[in-house]
């Protein structure tokens, strides 16, 4: 009965440091801390939130600058990647296809960058690569009057640079890409 009673103690004060005192602790400290990560990374035009710098949204407009495909369709209770193989046929499908559409909206495109028309591992990544956002810079400019040099300005002020210079490849945010865009745009 005595070891009963000690498991039952320990597992209460278990239960209360690490089910509510250490969330509740490290919950606090990111609130004062990182506010604006612990609550999404979310990006705001006035009041209205239009997103979060961490998830891809998807863009349809010619207007706008497109995001990389999503296996989960942009849906955010759906993260997942294809988890088809390279050379399955469904895959290879899949890419034409890709390519296809890609072209039709951006007929002069010679060199297509991959991550145009692959999906990322999560089916959420917020940035493209410069490559990738210069190849849409034609028909944002066809459609919009703005002029290329301006839009490829534009993308270069906001690439990115690899994370302490080694990390990561340089990209560019979509979403803060397609905000910047709007707002020079005034559409």
């Amino acid at each position: 009965m005595k070891m009963t009673l000690t498991a039952i103690r320990v597992s209460v004060t278990l239960m209360l440091l690490c089910g509510l005192m250490y969330p509740l602790i490290t919950t606090g400290l990111a609130q004062a801390l990182f506010p604006k990560q612990a609550n999404g990374s979310l990006i705001q035009s006035g009041d209205v939130v239009i997103g979060s710098e961490l998830l891809a949204q998807s863009v349809t407009s010619p207007k706008l600058f497109h995001p990389r495909a999503s296996a989960a369709k942009y849906d955010p209770t759906a993260s997942a990647g294809s988890n088809r193989a390279v050379a399955s046929d469904d895959y290879v499908k899949e890419i034409k296809e890709q390519i296809a559409e890609l072209k039709k909206d951006n007929p002069t495109l010679k060199d297509i960058p991959s991550d145009l028309v692959t999906a990322s591992g999560s089916g959420f990544d917020p940035d493209l690569s410069p490559e990738a956002a210069k190849a849409q810079i034609l028909r944002i400019s066809k459609t919009t009057g703005i002029a290329e040099r301006q839009i490829e300005q534009l993308v270069d002020s906001l690439t990115q640079s690899r994370q302490l210079g080694i990390f990561g490849e340089p990209r560019v945010n979509v979403l803060a890409l397609n905000m910047a865009l709007l707002k020079q745009a005034k559409l």
